[in-house]
């Protein structure tokens, strides 16, 4: 779910708490706020090599921050037009391991 972006004349970025892992069990790395810019300039492929390169630097930034308002304290101090993406909550399905073998787990 986007929130409204935050106006200002400056360079856009987005603002989101990264989701977990397919490979991951764990919920590591998940808990910062990331600030990315959004490209302004479009890759081209290189003519020799046939490499896609681009001339915009901002998209190798990658800031984080520990909590959404320092995120977006610093898009205003900045300058930036941001647009928050708020993370989904997941949704938890608590069963027990008996589960497993109650009678008519499995319909035939």
């Amino acid at each position: 779910m986007s929130l409204p972006v935050i106006a200002a004349a400056g360079p856009a970025a987005r603002i989101y708490r990264p989701a977990k892992n397919a490979m991951q069990s764990g919920k590591a790395l998940t808990k910062a706020w990331v600030l990315e810019y959004e490209p302004t300039a479009a890759r081209v492929p290189e003519p020799l090599m046939g490499w896609v390169s681009g001339r915009d630097t901002q998209a190798q930034v990658r800031l984080t921050f520990d909590t959404k308002d320092e995120a977006i304290a610093y898009a205003q101090r900045n300058g930036l037009a941001a647009t928050i993406t708020e993370p989904q909550t997941p949704s938890l399905k608590i069963r027990a391991y008996a589960d497993n073998f109650r009678p008519g787990r499995i319909r035939w």
